[in-house]
Parts: C-alpha cells; structure tokens; sequence
C-alpha cells in the first residue's frame, strides 16, 4: 500500500505539468489572419450592365480570399460604382478600400466592337482591385483586355491575377489613404485612338 501511494504521490507533480503545459498552450492567443476587407459597390446606373457586373462580381469572389465584393445597402455610399457610358470603359485604378470612390464606367463603345460584356465588367472590377492591363497576355489572364480579340470571352482571373489581388488586400484595411486617383481608360479595340485622354 505504501508503494502505491508513493507512486501515486509521484504521477502527481508530472500529471499537473503535463495540465499546465496543455493550460499554457491554449492560453496562448492565436496568431490572428488580418481580416477580410469588403468593398460595396453601386449598380443604380448601371442599366443593361446588371447581369454582367453580377457575374463578374461572382467570378471575382469566387477567386480571391482577402477581399469581398457586397452590393451596397445603403445608396450613396458604396466605395464604388458602375456605372453605363456611351463611350470607353475606363476605371478608377485602385486597390480601392472601404471608404474609398472608386468609378467604373462600363463603355456600350466596347460592346459595340464585339467584345464580350461580361469579360468587360470582370476586367474593368480588376482594375478596381488594383490590377493594371496587360494587352499582350493571353485570353486565359483577365486583364489582357481586348488583346486576345473579340472571340475571348474568358471574364475569370487566373491564378496569378487573384494572387496579386490577394496581395493587395493582405494587410486589410489601410489607415491612411491615399488622396489621388488613376484613372485607366481601356479602348477595347484594335485601332488606335485619336486624339486626347
């Protein structure tokens, strides 16, 4: 009997620090992944564009993990907004953030030329993102643009296009902003524009 309890007298000290281990490890605080930044957007000028700005949206969340796209509640106050042009699209360059005015004007010009209007609200929401055009890409990079030709339809990012998006939005929500805007005007055709931006 007293060998037992001299065992059991010495499982005690190991059994309570193997508990404090276990205790210390949960206690410690996990190590936080930065939180997901939304941006909402407007589409109450958008007209026709609403069916190709709502798939676009969709292929872009499907796509990228640190940002979300959500319609706006409350108008007036999204961080950005489509909207329909007659003319080019052309886009604020962004990343854009939560309080941001980011602007896509979605060009009937482009459509008109024969370019796809999904592929057009999905590139146009790349700039947004903060990706710049890449005409020499191939059909399969979004943000080739009108290079590959009226025949891409392709309105998904690939892999390396949500990457730098992701990117982008890493940090989350900056807290300081910058003040200028850029503004990329696409002409979504093969000949050359005259005169000036």
């Amino acid at each position: 009997m007293i060998k037992q309890i001299a065992a059991l007298a010495a499982l005690v000290p190991a059994m309570l620090g193997t508990t404090a281990d276990i205790a210390s490890a949960h206690s410690a605080p996990p190590h936080a992944a930065p939180a997901m930044v939304t941006l909402t957007y407007d589409t109450a000028n958008a007209g026709q564009w609403a069916g190709p700005i709502q798939q676009a949206v969709q292929n872009w969340n499907s796509a990228v993990h640190n940002v979300r796209l959500e319609p706006t509640s409350t108008p007036g106050s999204a961080d950005f907004v489509y909207e329909a042009t007659s003319g080019w699209p052309q886009t604020t360059l962004g990343p854009i953030f939560p309080g941001g005015s980011g602007d896509v004007q979605l060009g009937q010009q482009a459509v008109d030329e024969g370019y796809d209007a999904t592929r057009i609200a999905a590139h146009e929401t790349g700039h947004i993102l903060g990706l710049p055009d890449d005409y020499s890409g191939p059909c399969s990079e979004l943000m080739s643009g009108h290079g590959p030709g009226t025949s891409c339809t392709n309105a998904k990012p690939d892999a390396a296009e949500a990457a730098q998006v992701d990117r982008n939005y890493a940090a989350g929500t900056p807290t300081v902003r910058p003040h200028h805007h850029q503004v990329v005007i696409d002409v979504w055709s093969g000949r050359m524009r005259t005169g000036s931006h």
